[in-house]
């Protein structure tokens, strides 16, 4: 029996702050020294930040990358610790995980996979380590190895499949198991994407079992740079069981997750494989030995599999998973910009109610798992922070809305938006902008000679409305020091049925990636349950037992978006078939058919056409977009994971051989 204690880290990092990304670092070798941790395993590039970009090829940032694990190593006495930075030879730039042994550092293992795909641009940086390739770089006045490398520590042999390498079906892990290798670890930078911890877990648990080793999984935690959140979620298993998992897409900083393995018995399990053959190179130059006294620790405990946090485990997990991840993604966006708060437009409506919410979950979510004294150091920078403050102080002062009245307003909405805010405890402004808009339709009917009428101007005259709300809330926002919050959901994004300059105007878009069908079933749930740990919103009835409109044009026409439209169930249908899935028109209408017998064919094509040719048409919108948040792999972001010519034919002959096919004339 050969016992040792691992540990995965989780870190909450920023590209760039070069002291705060060295002090969390440190910060988690000595919560892992507490838990009489031996090996230590943090996150994917965490001494620079992941998120650095194009700054990965600035040389500076190389040169401080190496300054800062000088500053690190110190700490590291005692333990073996795998930290990830940048690192050159031969003017190619790899992205590589320096390993740090009693203080010493004696080698980097360079990453062979990069993805290239979604939000990932790695290549654009980066260039692949070839397997088995061995080199050296100078630091320090001496030489270091730096390629495919594996390190017997005092007779526990590491080895690395760093993030991409554990995805793709070659995985190293099948070669470091015939080479003897008793720990994998995996240094990761792996955003949140709904589902995605489940994948994780997968590879995790079968790289253990079939190559016979303990696993250790780090990454990172947070909205690291703006769009991506990362859910932490470490993970540590053994012969193919779960022996520690750390929490996702918490508050803090710096979290260890730590467990005791026995190597010895992944070494007999491994011995007793018919299929497993050794590899037989005494000389292999990939393996360096390196002295490291392994302390003794106690018994490994005979236990059920790590579980997941009860809310992971529930029949609303994506309502959860969304509720988590956004909060996250705006508590740090607001720290890390020094804001002072959110201000958000408020119509009455579901989307900008969702924001809304969402800003106020992210406080009490905040203040429930770090406490009052860590918030209020968080926030230290904004006036009038003081120990006295409450999650109904802090919603006061961080979260401004406004209600902007227009004659097309009904006293529904402006009642539903009152609601609402009150019972987020926000600041709340009612405007009417009603005298502006009709000052720039009489601007406009000056210059023309000719009044403008809603027969002839439908859409201008819809859109000025919108238009004209913008530079109060901006107005608010500038004079608060806040962050205005755009308001429009993907499923608005993905036919253009936003407005540019109004409901798509702020520096951040929280709800733009996720789909409006499931953003109206989370403010039911948030309505009558809401997230574990918090309470529901009841005043969201206000918002919930209307049908979603725009509100522009006069009461009589009865508008609503899906009569604009198309219903947004059938809407975000189309949009996965054809956007995520790449289908054609003929097929998606198809797949209509079968989806949706209750409409007929004609009507079918009438939507398909509609969306169709609103996609293409749009896509200047959507690269005009403010940042938003990536939750899943059907995000219509241009500048992350969907790209789509600006100019195109838009699906016309296409659309023109469905509709002979069908018998049917255009739209």
């Amino acid at each position: 029996m050969q016992l040792v204690r691992l540990a995965a880290a989780a870190l909450n990092q920023t590209p760039l702050d070069w002291d705060g990304n060295r002090d969390r670092i440190v910060a988690a070798i000595a919560a892992a020294r507490e838990q009489e941790v031996s090996l230590l395993c943090l996150p994917e590039l965490c001494i620079p930040g992941y998120g650095c970009e194009d700054a990965f090829l600035a040389p500076s940032n190389e040169v401080m990358s190496w300054r800062v694990l000088e500053e690190i190593l110190p700490a590291c006495r005692g333990l073996i610790v795998s930290l990830g930075l940048p690192v050159s030879w031969r003017h190619a730039l790899y992205n590589c995980a320096a390993v740090v042994v009693d203080g010493q550092l004696v080698g980097l293992v360079a990453k062979q996979h990069l993805p290239g795909d979604g939000l990932h641009y790695e290549p654009r940086w980066f260039k692949p380590w070839p397997d088995d390739a061995v080199a050296e770089v100078e630091w320090s006045g001496g030489r270091i190895p730096i390629g495919d490398l594996l390190f017997d520590c005092g007779g526990v042999v590491v080895g690395f499949e760093i993030c991409e390498d554990a995805w793709v079906a070659g995985r190293p892990g099948r070669e470091l198991s015939t080479q003897g290798v008793d720990v994998i670890l995996n240094p990761s930078a792996s955003h949140f994407a709904f589902d995605k911890q489940e994948v994780r877990e997968r590879y995790v648990l079968e790289g253990s079992r079939a190559f016979g080793v303990s696993y250790v999984y780090s990454n990172p935690l947070g909205n690291e740079a703006g769009r991506a959140i990362y859910d932490g979620g470490t993970l540590i298993a053994s012969g193919g069981r779960l022996r520690a998992r750390g929490p996702r897409l918490g508050f803090a900083e710096v979290q260890v997750t730590s467990a005791t393995v026995d190597v010895e018995l992944n070494r007999m399990a491994r011995s007793r494989l018919a299929s497993y053959r050794p590899e037989f190179d005494d000389e292999d130059p990939s393996r360096r030995e390196v002295a490291f006294a392994w302390p003794e620790v106690g018994e490994v405990e005979e236990s059920t599999p790590a579980a997941a946090a009860s809310w992971e485990t529930a029949s609303t997990l994506k309502e959860e998973e969304f509720t988590r991840a956004i909060t996250l993604g705006l508590f740090d966006y607001l720290r890390k910009s020094r804001s002072y708060g959110f201000v958000v437009s408020l119509s009455g409506g579901a989307d900008s109610a969702a924001v809304a919410c969402l800003v106020r979950l992210a406080i009490d979510r905040a203040w429930r798992e770090l406490g009052g004294e860590v918030l209020r150091r968080r926030l230290d920078y904004i006036p009038g922070m003081t120990e006295a403050v409450t999650p109904d102080l802090l919603a006061r002062r961080l979260l401004t809305c406004c209600y902007q009245a227009t004659r097309n307003s009904s006293d529904t909405t402006r009642e539903a938006a009152r609601a609402v805010a009150t019972a987020l405890g926000a600041r709340f402004h009612e405007l009417d902008v009603d005298p502006l808009v009709s000052d720039y339709v009489t601007l406009v009917e000056g210059a023309l000679d000719r009044p403008l009428t809603w027969e002839q101007d439908d859409l201008a005259l819809q859109n000025i409305q919108a238009r004209v709300r913008a530079p109060s809330v901006w107005l608010f926002a500038n004079l608060e020091r806040k962050l205005l919050l755009a308001t429009s959901n993907r499923s608005e994004a993905a036919v253009g049925y936003a407005t540019m300059d109004g409901d798509t105007a702020g520096g951040l878009s929280p709800i733009a990636g996720i789909d409006k069908d499931f953003l109206r079933r989370w403010l039911r749930w948030l309505e009558a349950t809401g997230p574990e740990g918090l309470a529901p919103i009841p005043a969201l009835a206000a918002v919930n037992a209307q049908q979603p409109t725009a509100e522009l044009r006069p009461p009589g026409e009865g508008q609503t978006d899906e009569g604009d439209l198309m219903p947004y169930d059938l809407l975000d249908f189309i949009e996965r078939a054809a956007i995520r899935d790449k289908r054609s028109p003929r097929t998606v209408h198809r797949l209509l058919r079968e989806r949706f017998p209750s409409y007929t064919a004609p009507q079918l094509l009438l939507w398909v056409e509609r969306f169709f040719r609103l996609f293409a048409r749009n896509q200047w919108k959507r690269e005009r977009y403010a940042p938003s948040f990536h939750v899943d792999d059907e995000n219509l972001d241009p500048k992350t994971w969907c790209r789509f010519p600006i100019l195109s034919g838009g699906f016309e002959r296409e659309l023109r051989e469905l509709r002979e096919e069908l018998g049917t004339s255009a739209e």
